[in-house]
């Protein structure tokens, strides 16, 4: 049977995690620490009570654990958090699926304000060659501003961590979502807006049945960019204001030196990624079309 380029696709990144992980598994197999194989620094060793009398020289006293976890500690680890991702045992022992309930919260709630702005204005930007050119010297410089310099400006303004962080998201995700609706409706071809006035639409019913439509795979291709965007900064967020959150967990962990359980955080943030990301690529085929 001929596998298909997607199979062999798949086989590759099967044989790219199994090589992965046996790299990872060597590099974590306990040290073993031999006895010197000079009499002096044998005799040595044995004067000072570090090795028994009976030793031989460069016989194997002892094996040191690696510091960092195995993948037999990270599975452990994987299976402990989802075996009750929701317990709630106060501020700072939170179940996993909590932490990443408010997260993705923070998210959606942030996004879907930056939509409720974005796409509208970036409508009127794209129709309004003189509202266009009145409006992008404000956004070329607003946009480059890193979303976590906002941050302090939002936490002295609204004095509350989760507004903060909710407000952050908004204020990321707004400029791609804003340029990209400005683009995609002002490339609308003018041919279906001269039919649009033909049939005498209204400007609303204009929007809807001829520029929205013909913008859409663009105004998606911006909602995918700042969802990937308000994603990465939600984590950066969490871990400057704490509280709740995978980002909070993520930098308690690390203050607790619990490796295993950043790493695991850390491939949780990925997974999510990947979904929020490819329910996006989802929308941009359904909304994708053939002039």
């Amino acid at each position: 049977m001929k596998l298909t380029t997607k199979t062999k696709g798949y086989l590759l990144s099967l044989l790219i995690v199994l090589a992965a992980l046996g790299i990872w598994q060597s590099a974590t197999l306990p040290k073993q620490i031999h006895a010197p194989t000079d009499p002096v620094k044998l005799e040595y060793s044995i004067l000072m009570g570090d090795i028994p009398e009976s030793t031989q020289p460069g016989a194997v006293v002892s094996s040191q654990k690696s510091e960092f976890p195995s993948p037999t500690d990270f599975a452990q680890t994987a299976i402990k958090h989802l075996s009750n991702p929701f317990y709630d045992n106060g501020l700072n022992d939170k179940g996993i699926g909590i932490q990443l309930g408010y997260s993705i919260g923070r998210v959606l709630l942030g996004f879907a304000l930056a939509m409720l702005v974005a796409i509208p204005l970036g409508y009127l930007i794209g129709m309004s060659p003189v509202l266009g050119n009145a409006a992008m010297p404000f956004v070329q410089i607003l946009k480059p501003i890193s979303p976590l310099a906002w941050m302090p400006i939002a936490l002295y303004t609204i004095k509350d961590s989760n507004a903060s962080s909710i407000f952050v998201i908004f204020i990321c995700s707004i400029w791609p979502m804003l340029t990209n609706t400005a683009f995609g409706v002002a490339s609308v071809r003018r041919e279906w807006r001269n039919v649009a006035k033909t049939l005498e639409f209204s400007p609303l019913k204009t929007a809807a049945k001829i520029v929205i439509p013909a913008a859409a795979p663009t105004i998606v291709t911006g909602m995918r960019i700042s969802m990937g965007i308000a994603w990465l900064v939600i984590v950066a967020a969490e871990m400057l204001v704490g509280g709740t959150g995978i980002g909070y967990f993520v930098w308690n962990q690390w203050n607790n030196l619990s490796l295993a359980n950043v790493m695991f955080a850390v491939l949780l943030i990925g997974l999510v990624g990947m979904i929020l990301d490819m329910l996006f690529g989802i929308l941009q085929k359904k909304v994708s079309y053939v002039e």
